[in-house]
């Protein structure tokens, strides 16, 4: 019977755990508290291929605890009942670990079905969710359980669970594996730090390679083809997606042109095209502003173009665009404005409209001041009169202020001069 790789080579203790240091290093919480024995309830928060369900199966082992492994995707509450009719049996007479995968997938009820048993301490629970628990765990079991973050695996870090899988493919095969250059260290980068990807993606590459006088050749060439590229794709549903829209948008922002270019590629790579353009209008609007009002119509003109052209051309118009937004003066002042006006309509700080704003031509009876009064701007010096335009109730509010850039400063310069005293900075 056929095992995966990635199953055989799962490591048995922790000191065979790549790339979570933090917290399975020798000074490392979870590591300590493995080491004790007193295993709370806990929350296993990361990227696939990281860790999760190994470092339960290895905490299970060693506390010698039942081990029941539930994937909640599929399970369901009379999975959960089963269990529990064994508590107290001698099949757990210890109580049992339960490991349920993809956490975020049970309804509220389901989770709570939990609560009972793990408060009494007859099941402890390690639960796991590739999605921010803070989020997606009902509260109730959040309170009571531990979070401890697996972190996407180095390139380093995957490169050295490579090593020791070809090892022992070398000792399984009898053979002596001859990578070119860059072949191993190809699949470590590409696995998007999946060491399962890698893995699968190794033993691929073994099985393609070319056998002479006791060696295996393993290609560059070979290396790329068998590499999943859906390690480096974009799980819409997932937090890494929109951790990877936020990184691009604040990369922009921060007026980094070399990590928004970065971040970009990940996102074509990923052939999300419609996102990186969403993204690129948002921040010439939101970011630039009224820093460099013209950058609207020239990011609408880049995105049209990327979107006509298609991938892969579309990369070098949107990279035009994204070093441009990045290295641009910058000023939210205008997204700040309306922020600060739809509070105010949001909490019901309104009132009438002024009468000499209203769109009315008669006046009723009981009109206390007949006419609309309203004084047309066009026909006043510099074009402005002073006339109130806000409603009674927040005649003096302030939603916008000008920003420090050259361009606000100059338009904040010409209306002080006109308005004079009435000029709001």
């Amino acid at each position: 019977m056929y095992q995966p790789l990635a199953d055989i080579l799962r490591p048995q203790t922790l000191d065979e755990v790549y790339g979570q240091e933090h917290i399975l290093g020798k000074d490392g919480v979870l590591r300590r508290l493995v080491d004790s024995g007193n295993i709370p309830n806990m929350i296993f928060y990361g990227p696939s291929g990281t860790g999760k369900t190994t470092v339960a199966n290895i905490i299970a082992k060693q506390t010698k605890r039942t081990l029941y492994q539930l994937n909640a995707t599929t399970a369901s509450t009379a999975d959960i009942k089963n269990i529990v009719s064994q508590l107290d049996t001698f099949l757990a007479p210890n109580g049992v670990l339960l490991y349920l995968d993809e956490i975020q997938s049970f309804n509220k009820k389901q989770q709570q079905s939990l609560l009972e048993y793990i408060e009494n301490g007859k099941i402890t629970l390690i639960a796991s969710t590739t999605e921010n628990p803070y989020f997606y765990v009902f509260n109730a079991i959040l309170s009571r359980s531990t979070v401890f973050e697996f972190k996407q695996i180095s390139a380093e870090a995957a490169l050295q669970a490579i090593y020791r899988a070809v090892k022992y493919l070398e000792e399984r095969n009898g053979l002596t594996a001859a990578p070119e250059e860059g072949a191993l260290e190809y699949i470590a980068g590409a696995c998007g730090g999946d060491i399962r990807k890698a893995m699968n993606a190794l033993e691929v590459l073994f099985s393609v390679g070319v056998q002479q006088d006791g060696k295996i050749t393993l290609t560059l060439a070979d290396a790329k083809a068998v590499t999943q590229k859906s390690a480096m794709h974009a799980d819409r549903e997932g937090d890494n997606y929109y951790d990877l829209l936020s990184a691009l948008q604040k990369s922009l922002r921060g007026s980094d042109p070399d990590a928004a270019c970065h971040y970009l590629a990940r996102l074509l790579e990923a052939g999300d095209l419609p996102s990186a353009c969403r993204r690129l209008m948002v921040c010439a609007c939101e970011d630039v502003g009224l820093a460099y009002p013209q950058i609207i119509p020239i990011v609408k003109a880049a995105v049209d173009a990327a979107n006509m052209l298609g991938l892969p051309e579309a990369r070098i118009p949107l990279a035009d665009a994204v070093i441009l937004v990045a290295t641009s003066p910058k000023s939210n002042t205008g997204e700040a404005a309306i922020d600060r006006a739809l509070a105010d309509v949001r909490a019901g700080r309104s009132g009438p409209i002024p009468r000499q704003l209203q769109n009315k031509h008669y006046d009723g009876a009981d009109a206390a001041v007949k006419g609309q009064h309203y004084q047309y701007a066009h026909d006043f010096a510099n074009h402005w009169v002073d006339q109130q335009y806000l409603p009674d109730a927040i005649r003096d509010r302030q939603y916008y202020q000008f920003g420090d850039n050259k361009n606000e400063q100059a338009a904040a310069a010409y209306w002080q001069r006109i308005k004079g005293d009435k000029f709001k900075k």
